[in-house]
């Protein structure tokens, strides 16, 4: 597909007889930033493998930038990087001096504008102040924006990163999502592993949902939302009896923080109506929204689940 810098079809993985990853459909379209989710064990890193050619699939294709994989490597992975599973550098050597190493062993990185390149990769991930150091001075947070920085030394048409805030302090984790937007605004396709649920929110465009080796759900994020509906939030003293009234317009309302909450199916009551009911019964209300379902509340529901996700 001419529109998708990920497309795969029928894509599985077999370990033995057990499928670690079955009849995987998956479409990520150029341009965007692909959030990649999935419980513990649900077949994600896996899958990231098999699209960089790491491990060839039992069965289905797989295509990367309208390549096919793993056959057509060559030609692709130059246009590609990644950061799997955390980056491996030489503590003794700096930060530039590491990336100088990388940098060397890809045949088709121009010696020319080496320095240059990393000096700019350095920057652009804020480490230009440590880029003399030996890097088993570096914290976890520096390592990993390090790792970024070397998957960044020649232009890339797809970015794949996996837990890319790894070890990042606040501050780290709003830089690398700067520069993940940056990216995605020049043209590239940024594919996120991660299973913070919030700063996939905040930074992705599209993602995937993964259960037991099976996608369960793709597509924007606002379809994924929808997907699940909005929600009544009542907060009030009175829970027993706010239940109680909100089942009267046939809703059912579940224990929350400071109250209860209740899906809002398509033909609900108004929520002006449910408002005035609950104070007309006697509810003493110190909050009351409508408010579209998250993320995190799609993916449990699709998953029955917590969302920690396999590093």
């Amino acid at each position: 597909m001419t529109d998708a810098a990920i497309a795969t079809s029928g894509l599985t993985k077999r370990f033995r007889s057990r499928s670690v990853v079955d009849g995987l459909d998956l479409h990520v379209p150029r341009g965007s930033v692909f959030g990649f989710l999935g419980p513990n064990g649900s077949g994600k890193t896996t899958t990231i493998r098999m699209l960089l050619g790491l491990i060839s699939p039992s069965a289905g294709s797989i295509r990367v930038l309208g390549e096919a994989m793993p056959g057509r490597g060559a030609t692709v992975l130059p246009r590609v990087g990644a950061l799997v599973e955390g980056p491996a550098f030489a503590p003794y050597l700096s930060g530039t001096a590491n990336l100088i190493r990388r940098d060397t062993a890809d045949r088709y990185a121009p010696g020319a504008t080496r320095r240059a390149r990393v000096e700019a990769a350095l920057d652009r991930v804020g480490l230009s102040h440590a880029a003399g150091k030996h890097v088993r001075a570096y914290s976890l947070g520096m390592k990993q924006r390090l790792g970024i920085a070397g998957a960044l030394l020649t232009d890339r048409d797809l970015l794949v990163l996996d837990e890319p805030t790894n070890g990042l302090d606040p501050q780290g984790t709003r830089e690398v999502r700067t520069l993940v937007r940056s990216l995605a605004d020049e043209g590239t396709t940024v594919f996120v592993s991660s299973h913070l649920l919030a700063e996939i929110e905040q930074v992705c465009t599209h993602a995937a949902i993964m259960r037991a080796g099976r996608l369960v759900a793709q597509g924007s994020l606002d379809d994924l939302r929808r997907g699940s509906g909005p929600r009544v939030a009542v907060e009030t003293p009175d829970a027993s009896l706010a239940a109680s009234v909100l089942a009267r317009f046939g809703l059912t309302a579940e224990t929350a923080a400071g109250g209860v909450e209740a899906a809002l199916p398509a033909d609900a009551a108004p929520a002006e109506q449910l408002a005035a009911a609950l104070v007309g019964d006697g509810v003493r209300l110190r909050g009351f929204a409508v408010r579209a379902s998250s993320l995190e509340e799609r993916f449990v529901e699709l998953t029955g689940e917590g969302f920690d996700v396999e590093q």
